[in-house]
This record gives C-alpha cells, structure tokens and sequence, in this order.
C-alpha cells in the first residue's frame, strides 16, 4: 500500500473520477471532495471499495467558498496527519457561449472564485503539513496555450481564471522549491463528455481523424500524467505547464469563431 494521501477536489465526476481510479490503482490513500449528490457518491465509493484495498474518504464541500474550505481543513485534519498530494481538479466550466460584457458580476465572480481563488484557498490550508515533511505534488488544471495568455472568444472568464492559475502555479513551485514542493500544471485537449470517464484501451478502438495522434483522448490519458507527476523521482518538475492534447491545436480552432 502507499503511504502517501491524495486529494481530489471534484472527484466524483469526469477527469476526477478517473483520477481517483488511478491512484486507487496504486494504493494511494484518498480523499475524493465532492460537492453535491451523496447518494451517487456512496455508491462510487463502495464500488471502488469491491475493486481496491486502498482507503477512500469522502469530504463534501464547496471549496470556490474560503468558509468552505477552512470547514473541511478541520475535518481532513480529523481523519489524516497530512495530506501529501492535492490535485484541484474543481472548476466550474459554462458551456453556453457568451461575450464578455454579457457576463453578470455573479457569472463572471462564480468563475473566477471557482477555477482561481479556489486554489488559493485550499493550497494555503493544506501546503503547511506538506512543508512540515518537505514533500508535496500540487496539480492544477489549465487549457491549451494557458501559458501565452490568449484570448479565448466566448470563454473571457474562464480564460483569465486559468490563465491567472498558470501564473500562481509558476509561482508556488517557485516559493515552495526548498520545501521540497512541485507545482504542476496539466492542461487537457478536446476530452469531452463520457471520454472523461474512460480508459485509454476503449479510446485506441476508436478512429478520431481531428486528432493528430488518431484516436480521442480520455480521462486516464490525464490521470496517468497526474500519477507520474506525484511521483517520489518526478521532482526535478515543477513549474510545467504540459498540454495533454494528442497534437491537437485546440484553442486554434476558436479563434475566429
């Protein structure tokens, strides 16, 4: 079994709930957040439980809400010593297709509190244990090109959200170096619907021709990024941003649109 807790920040749902797959797989101790739906999360966990050995622990909370986030700190604190990984896969993405100045203070505000000051809020809860054993993985989550700052036509908020993430990731890792602390960015191509929650072996059965690499991308394609990124030799990397988009110009193809 490994020694090392992880958390997952939306983890019952998509990428998440692929995430948690994953590092069940390995042994990890985990603390799956989740915001809503117990029921659905009950059932995840005992069906994880008749697959694996490892240790699930469910804290439900909103962590776009720092009241929030201090809430479930105490309870995390309640249950485990540290946490040693914390992957802030939450984040909240609109779908519908809006110009800037038709956000509402409120759509703009749930957002930007969401994608970033949730990292924020939680981080500065969770790193000092992780400084107190000079270990720790930090997984945020971004888009294709976050690192250049573009402009994304429709996706104004979520855009900046992310792009100010890729900079406070930059930063922790830069802050945090000594206390032996990686911050990593992992930044998904067109992983859309169902593919979030599926496996690579179902995905090289399928022929995706938008795709340079020929097949679609999946939740584990980014799971298994995540995994190597926690591992005890990956520390020489920190401060990446690392697209996980199959050679795909994702956010090329919005530009005009």
């Amino acid at each position: 079994m490994n020694d090392k807790v992880v958390l997952i920040t939306g983890g019952s749902k998509g990428i998440g709930r692929q995430t948690v797959e994953e590092f069940s797989k390995q042994g990890y101790t985990i603390i799956l957040n989740y915001r809503s739906n117990d029921e659905f999360v009950e059932e995840l966990v005992s069906d994880l439980a008749k697959r694996y050995t490892n240790t699930i622990i469910t804290i439900k909370g909103d962590v776009s809400v720092p009241e929030e986030c201090e809430r479930m700190a105490v309870e995390i604190w309640n249950k485990v010593e540290s946490v040693d990984i914390l992957i802030h896969n939450a984040g909240p993405y609109v779908k519908e297709r809006k110009s800037f100045a038709d956000y509402s203070p409120e759509e703009w505000n749930y957002i930007v509190n969401g994608n970033l000051n949730s990292v924020f809020y939680l981080s500065r809860l969770l790193i000092p244990k992780m400084r107190e054993k000079k270990w720790g993985r930090i997984i945020t989550f971004g888009y294709d090109r976050v690192e250049s700052a573009p402009g994304w036509i429709y996706r104004s908020a979520f855009a900046a959200a992310k792009a100010g993430l890729a900079s406070f990731t930059k930063t922790i890792s830069i802050e945090e170096a000594h206390n032996g602390i990686t911050a990593n960015m992992v930044c998904p191509g067109d992983i859309v619907g169902e593919w979030k929650e599926k496996g690579i072996s179902l995905a090289k059965e399928h022929h995706d021709p938008k795709t340079p690499v020929g097949r679609p991308g999946s939740g584990e394609d980014l799971a298994r990024i995540i995994s190597f990124l926690c591992q005890e030799d990956s520390d020489f990397i920190t401060g990446s941003i690392i697209p996980v988009t199959g050679g795909k110009d994702v956010l090329g193809k919005v530009f005009h649109q």
